[in-house]
């Protein structure tokens, strides 16, 4: 590549998605060190492509699709080693991060990863269904119902009784 001009404009896309990238990339992996890793190889990725990347209608939602591809190709390697690693691990703390937030991203991470990412591209970067659809390549009705699945179990995470409604249930 190397031309100043399209490297000035990679360097301003950059900047500008960056941090809104991470905080994606971040809920639906549920693991900071993940998403910017992940991030940062599909920023790489989107360099050596900048050409065809920065012609897309959406460049962002390149990077965001490609980031997410590379943690489940990551996930599919080291199941194991990251389920052993979590099981001891304490939640990460995220500076500047609100509680909600904490709980937020725990919540996201209890729920299976195909309702994860819908839930996070619908609510928090604010795709429509057909911006979903779009961008993970499956039938607008399974996005629905996805949407769908994926609120009522956040639901049983975040409700400040979900505990308590735990052991009632397994009291009775």
């Amino acid at each position: 590549m190397g031309s100043a001009p399209a490297e000035a404009d990679f360097e301003a896309f950059y900047a500008a998605s960056s941090r809104r990238l991470l905080g994606h990339v971040y809920a639906m992996t549920g693991d900071l060190a993940e998403a910017e890793d992940a991030l940062q190889e599909a920023y790489a990725r989107a360099w050596q492509r900048w050409g065809r990347v920065a012609a897309y209608e959406d460049p962002e939602g390149w990077v965001r699709t490609v980031a997410y591809r590379i943690t489940i190709s990551a996930w599919r390697r080291t199941t194991s080693r990251l389920l052993a690693h979590r099981r001891g691990a304490r939640p990460e703390e995220v500076p500047g991060a609100s509680p909600d937030r904490l709980a937020l991203i725990a919540a996201l991470r209890a729920i299976p990863a195909d309702q994860r990412r819908v839930i996070v591209l619908h609510h928090l970067v604010g795709l429509s269904v057909a911006e979903i659809r779009a961008e993970t390549g499956v039938p607008e009705g399974t996005v629905k119902s996805r949407l769908a699945r994926g609120r009522r179990a956040l639901a049983e995470h975040l409700s400040e009784y979900a505990d308590e409604s735990q052991e009632a249930v397994t009291n009775v």
